[in-house]
């Protein structure tokens, strides 16, 4: 592995492990000429799922998008980053388990503002509102009166 601050390619791993949900490797690496670390991590390659946005056109599926969408929504929201990377892990794992290669992007939408209801009611709306589009403040408000009876219902 090339060390990131001299560019030798001799390195030795100091520490390894696993991720919590075991889909990587965190790898701990000290440059041999260097002697600074630097961390690398493993996954498994997978075949890309494309992603079919509104207007026809595909791209593979990033889920760093994702997240950086889902953190938008969650700015200051005293929501923790352990919850986002948790919503995150679950949109991951439903999009590669599922035996389509592409997926559409209101589809991924969907799984987003599912994972942030359960969390935090603003920041479901601050994303509904960009994922859905809506149009004037009567639909906003719809949203909102749906997301309370929902919320009576669980009571």
């Amino acid at each position: 592995m090339k060390c990131i601050y001299c560019g030798c390619i001799d390195s030795k791993v100091v520490d390894s492990r696993q991720n919590e949900d075991g889909t990587s490797i965190r790898r701990r690496r000290e440059c041999m000429s260097c002697g600074k670390r630097f961390t690398t991590y493993e996954t498994i390659e997978v075949t890309p799922i494309m992603v079919i946005k509104k207007d026809g056109s595909r791209q593979a599926f990033d889920i760093s998008k994702v997240k950086i969408g889902i953190m938008k929504a969650c700015e200051k929201r005293p929501i923790s980053m352990s919850s986002i990377d948790k919503i995150v892990n679950d949109i991951q794992r439903k999009v590669l388990n599922s035996l389509d290669q592409e997926i559409p992007s209101s589809a991924v939408g969907e799984m987003v503002m599912e994972g942030l209801k359960e969390i935090d009611e603003v920041a479901y709306v601050r994303y509904a509102s960009v994922h859905r589009q809506f149009k004037d403040i009567n639909t906003l408000l719809g949203e909102i009166e749906s997301l309370v009876k929902l919320k009576d219902n669980l009571k």
